[in-house]
Formats: C-alpha cells, sequence, structure tokens
C-alpha cells in the first residue's frame, strides 16, 4: 500500500510503540489529571508534533547520520535524561496544596512538554530512526506520497490511543483528587517514574 512494506505489521507496530509506556504516557496522563481532557488533548498533539518531527527527520536523513555518529545519539539520551530527571524532581518535591503540581495547567503548556518530552524520548527516536525505515518497501515506494501516509496513519493511530488514554484519565482524576494522600503518593510516583526512565537513558 503506497509503498510501504506491510501495512497491517506496520499499524500493528505503532499500536505496540504506543502501548508501551514511557515517559509520553507520564505526559499525558499527567495533563489530563491536572488540567482535563482539554489538556490531555494539547499534550496528544504535542506528541504527535514530535512524532511528525522524528519522522521527517528521518526521511531527510538524521537516521543514516545517527547511525554514522554515535555521539550525536549520546548527546540526544543524554539531553532527554536531564530534561526527564530535572520534570521528576519538581513532582517529587513539590508540596502539598493548590500550587503543589511543578508545572502550570494550561494546554499549550502542556503540549510544548509532550514536544519535548517526545523528541528527546530515546524509544521514539529509535523508533523512527532505526525501525520505522524497515517498513519501506525500496521496489514500490513512490517518494513523498509514501512518507505522507506514513505520517498521516501514525498521527491518526497516535490521536485515537492518546485521546482514549486522555478520557480515562481524567475520569478517575476526581476520585483521585478526593483522597489527598492517595494524590500526592501518585504525583511522586509519576516523580519517580521520570528520574527512572532518565537514569535508564544513559545507562
Amino acid at each position: 500500500m503506497l509503498g510501504i512494506a506491510d501495512f497491517g505489521a506496520f499499524c500493528a507496530a505503532i499500536v505496540v510503540f504506543l502501548a508501551l509506556p514511557g515517559p509520553g504516557t507520564f505526559a499525558l496522563l499527567g495533563a489530563s489529571a491536572q488540567g482535563g481532557f482539554r489538556a490531555g488533548a494539547a499534550a496528544t498533539f504535542g506528541v504527535i508534533a514530535g512524532d511528525q518531527v522524528l519522522l521527517w527527520l528521518a526521511v531527510a536523513g538524521v537516521a543514516a547520520l545517527m547511525a554514522a555518529t554515535p555521539w550525536l545519539f549520546n548527546a540526544v539520551r543524554w539531553a532527554g535524561a536531564a530534561y526527564l530527571a530535572w520534570m521528576g524532581f519538581k513532582l517529587l518535591f513539590a508540596k502539598d496544596g493548590e500550587d503543589a503540581s511543578p508545572v502550570r495547567i494550561a494546554p499549550s503548556h502542556f503540549f510544548r512538554q509532550a514536544l519535548l518530552i517526545t523528541l528527546l524520548n530515546p524509544k521514539a527516536i529509535v523508533f523512527y530512526m532505526a525501525f520505522f525505515p524497515l517498513f519501506i518497501d525500496p521496489a514500490t515506494h513512490r517518494g513523498l506520497p509514501t512518507f505522507a501516509a506514513m505520517a498521516v496513519t501514525i498521527a491518526v493511530i497516535t490521536a485515537i490511543w492518546c485521546l482514549t488514554l486522555c478520557a480515562f484519565a481524567e475520569r478517575i482524576a476526581g476520585h483521585v483528587r478526593a483522597h489527598r494522600r492517595l494524590a500526592m503518593l501518585l504525583r511522586r510516583g509519576a516523580g519517580v517514574c521520570l528520574i527512572g526512565f532518565g537514569l535508564r537513558m544513559v545507562r
């Protein structure tokens, strides 16, 4: 289909990629819990925007550049680790109360946060720089139309998956906020997880 080696497998790979918990998952859950579905949707579009940037960078030749220049990938890993650790520590040591959240509850903020997390997420980088090219059929691909079809497919599947996740997070957010101690534990747990993701990136 439009030069995609196996469209069904391509779609399945995207779903598996999204289903694996990672920093992007916490960005979506956190945005939805703190700012409602609107903030979660903004974070979703941030994830989609980050995916599109990585996809078209891979098409432009960055995938080949990273394969030939290992230090470049290592630099991205360290930058991503530093960003995730910074967000994690802010969540971990935030004070209780109305202003406990370390991030401003505004859809534009969540868009930027999700975009940065996606761009610095090694899972996403590996997918687009190493795994994504495997689905391009060199015998039948049509250049730009093939890449555009892949980009649209990724965006649509990501939107459906992430918006569903955001709706679920918003639905349970009220129950969590009703239990102040549970909300605090979840916030600190998210901080620990983000710090853990950052540490795993540089191992």
